[in-house]
C-alpha cells in the first residue's frame, strides 16, 4: 500500500470501538426485552362503571344523547355547546361512515379503576383514553356517565 493510500484510511480502534457499541446495545435491548426488566408496566385496571349511550343530531343542531338500555333522554347538548364531546363523536361517525356502519349501536363510556375514563366504539373497535385531552375535556364526559350512573 502506498504511504498515501495509508494516511487517507479511517483508523481501526475508532470503528472497532463502534461496532462493539453498536453490537452491546443490541444485546442489550434484546435482554431487557426478553427478560422484561427496565420495562414499565401498566397495571391492569378493572371496569368501575359503564354506561352504552347513543347519541342523535337534531335538525336544530342540538345532540340529543340516550341510555342505550332503556332507551330514554339522558341529556341534550344545545347547539354550539360542548366542542370537545362534539368532537369525538364526530370522530367516531367519521369511522363508522368509512366503514358503511349506521349509528344504531351505541358507545361505551367507561370509568376505570385507576381513574381513567375511556370512549369506545364497539362496532369500529376503536377507543379514545379521554384523560389524553386534559382533565376539563374529560370531565364533560364523565358528566354524562354520572347522569346514567350505570356499573358492570
Amino acid at each position: 500500500m502506498s504511504p498515501s493510500a495509508q494516511a487517507r484510511s479511517f483508523p481501526r480502534g475508532p470503528l472497532i470501538g463502534a461496532a462493539v457499541l453498536v453490537g452491546l446495545a443490541m444485546v442489550s435491548a434484546t435482554l431487557a426485552r426478553v427478560s422484561g426488566i427496565g420495562a414499565t408496566q401498566i397495571p391492569a385496571a378493572t371496569q368501575v362503571a359503564i354506561s352504552d349511550l347513543r347519541f342523535e343530531d337534531r335538525s336544530d343542531g342540538a345532540v340529543t344523547i340516550y341510555a342505550a338500555r332503556t332507551a330514554t333522554v339522558i341529556d341534550v347538548l344545545p347547539p354550539g355547546s360542548n366542542g370537545f364531546v362534539r368532537g369525538v363523536l364526530r370522530g367516531l361517525a367519521r369511522e363508522r361512515k368509512r366503514e358503511h356502519l349506521g349509528a344504531d349501536i351505541p358507545v361505551r363510556l367507561t370509568r376505570w379503576s385507576d381513574g381513567r375514563l375511556s370512549v369506545e366504539d364497539p362496532s369500529t373497535g376503536e377507543a379514545i383514553t379521554l384523560e389524553a385531552f386534559g382533565m376539563t375535556n374529560a370531565e364533560a364526559f364523565a358528566r354524562l356517565l354520572n347522569l346514567e350512573k350505570v356499573t358492570p
